[in-house]
């Protein structure tokens, strides 16, 4: 036994196979599929029919953005030409609610500097997002997403900005458009606590609705007089057709706008309250709206001279602070969220038509725990009996163990690895079966160079032999499933060129590499007994 574990292959299997052990308890893998744990499904209704081509930009998009937020199995299907479901895993009721968050997100991402666009998504390099790791300072907790621009948004943001030093740059993601904007009187009180006076927060309101012909137009309300706001509201039902208004908004106010056939999207009390912050420039002191849930507004940097003065740089980054009354945990896990959530929505790209998110739907498993068991059987069934029938092609009944180990220390890895980064799905567990043919083969190889007639060779010639055909066969399979593993329209199978991927690559470089030292030892080990 000391023999074989002075051995770098073998010592490298035993230890990968402890890592991942490891990382399957610390992370409770492996993560199962809809087959086996039942799931959610959400209906995705359109905003009107599309083409072909339109839908599967849509499918695409919403795959990306929901894989990249870090759900392990997402199924996209389109429905007809204005309907799509999303399947995921069952998963809890915040992870939901968040989940139709990002499915509802338009995508539009836009840099706003006095009234102009600076910066939108189609300019953002998508393989430069990054999210960086919530910071905490004083009891706050900062979150922050990096990117770069391509050269052309560079040179348009730096005509944009050129001369507006000290002025704030509003970020906001899915700004609303042909929107009102119906805000309680309350706010003015509010706004007098954090030391704006009723002018600074007008101003400030101004500041960060105005957007050339789409300036967002905001009326203040009084719960207790009602009427010169239903008068505007009917005046203004031709221009615009979405109101955005509190939850807790009187049930008036919200029956005649729906009467107007308003698009009502209500807004929680904290998210329809703008988030002041004062601002010192070398000749002032003000305050600006940092943040604006309600309006989709992130965060808004202020302008330092160096990026105004006509120099084009590539590198930004939306940042933003975690709510005040939580907890430490509860905001480091607010912030974690944000960033995960926009750096998906920015990866994904912006949807090419908008959609309504519709209830969610609990589906039970079409297989179930019952299955899993019978899979586990069948594949330890499968493993034994072909080790079995090598040992008896050879009639070698030392080959039963090594065969039977590194069969299982192969199945071990792949199970694992795709457990702890994506989902076991039925496409999974086929490319599984796939792979322990391919094992076995391999074995069959590097048997076939110590036990049959090859000629007076060496070991280490023997093993060449063996790996040389391991290899080549290694790299025409993947080779062969990588039109599946990039497929966007046959999602379905990517688990399935995922597992056989991962399995031969791992088999290649560490079960089999560990089956050949363990044969060649062993030959080895008899040649010195007859000795």
């Amino acid at each position: 036994m000391r023999n074989y574990f002075a051995d770098f292959h073998i010592d490298l299997l035993i230890s990968l196979i402890v890592l991942l052990a490891v990382l399957d308890v610390a992370y409770k893998a492996p993560h199962l599929g809809v087959e086996f744990i039942g799931g959610t499904q959400i209906p995705i209704q359109l905003a009107h029919a599309v083409n072909p081509d339109t839908m599967s930009t849509l499918i695409s998009t919403l795959q990306q953005r929901l894989s990249t937020f870090g759900l392990k199995q997402v199924t996209v299907e389109g429905i007809g030409n204005q309907e799509v479901y999303v399947i995921i895993p069952s998963v809890s009721k915040s992870e939901i609610d968040t989940i139709l968050s990002l499915i509802e997100s338009q995508g539009v991402f836009q840099g706003v500097v006095n009234g102009r666009e600076a910066l939108n998504g189609s300019g953002i390099v998508p393989a430069s997002i990054g999210a960086m790791q919530p910071q905490v300072s004083n009891g706050n907790v900062t979150w922050q997403v990096s990117f770069f621009i391509t050269q052309q948004a560079a040179e348009k943001f730096a005509k944009v900005v050129f001369g507006q030093a000290n002025k704030p740059l509003y970020m906001f993601l899915d700004r609303p458009t042909d929107a009102v904007l119906l805000l309680n009187s309350s706010l003015f009180a509010y706004a007098q606590q954090h030391g704006v006076n009723a002018t600074e927060l007008m101003n400030d309101i101004y500041a960060v609705t105005q957007l050339g012909n789409s300036t967002i137009p905001v009326k203040f309300y009084s719960p207790s007089a009602l009427n010169q706001t239903l008068s505007f509201l009917n005046a203004s039902r031709s221009k615009y057709s979405l109101l955005i208004i509190a939850n807790n908004a009187p049930k008036s106010l919200l029956s005649y706008a729906s009467s107007l056939n308003y698009t009502i999207r209500l807004v929680t009390p904290q998210n329809i309250t703008p988030v002041f912050t004062t601002i010192s420039t070398p000749t002032s002191i003000s305050t600006i709206i940092e943040s604006w849930p309600a309006i989709g507004l992130l965060s808004a940097p202020i302008l330092s001279p160096s990026v105004t003065n006509g120099t084009i740089g590539q590198s930004y980054e939306i940042s933003g602070t975690a709510p005040q009354g939580l907890s430490l945990p509860a905001k480091m896990a607010y912030a974690e969220n944000q960033t995960q959530l926009i750096t998906s929505i920015l990866k994904g790209g912006a949807l090419p038509v908008p959609v309504v998110a519709g209830t969610p739907t609990t589906i039970p498993p079409t297989l179930g725990k019952h299955f899993e068991i019978i899979s586990g059987v069948a594949l330890l069934i499968a493993v034994i009996a072909v080790s079995i029938a090598i040992s008896l092609r050879y009639k070698r009944g030392f080959l039963v163990l090594p065969i039977i180990f590194t069969t299982l220390a192969e199945l071990f890895i792949i199970v694992s690895i795709i457990g702890l980064i994506g989902t076991i799905d039925l496409a999974a567990v086929a490319g599984m079966i796939a792979v322990i043919g391919t094992g076995v083969d391999a074995q069959i190889i590097i048997t076939d160079e110590f036990i049959g007639k090859h000629g007076d060779y060496t070991d280490k010639i023997r093993l060449s032999h063996a790996f040389y055909i391991i290899w080549a066969d290694a790299a025409l399979l993947i080779i062969a499933m990588l039109p599946l593993f990039f497929s966007t329209s046959l999602v379905q199978i990517v688990g399935f060129a995922e597992s056989t991927m991962l399995g031969v690559l791992f088999g290649a470089l560490v079960t089999r590499p560990a089956y050949g030292a363990m044969i060649r030892r062993h030959f080895a080990q008899l040649e010195k007994e007859k000795e």
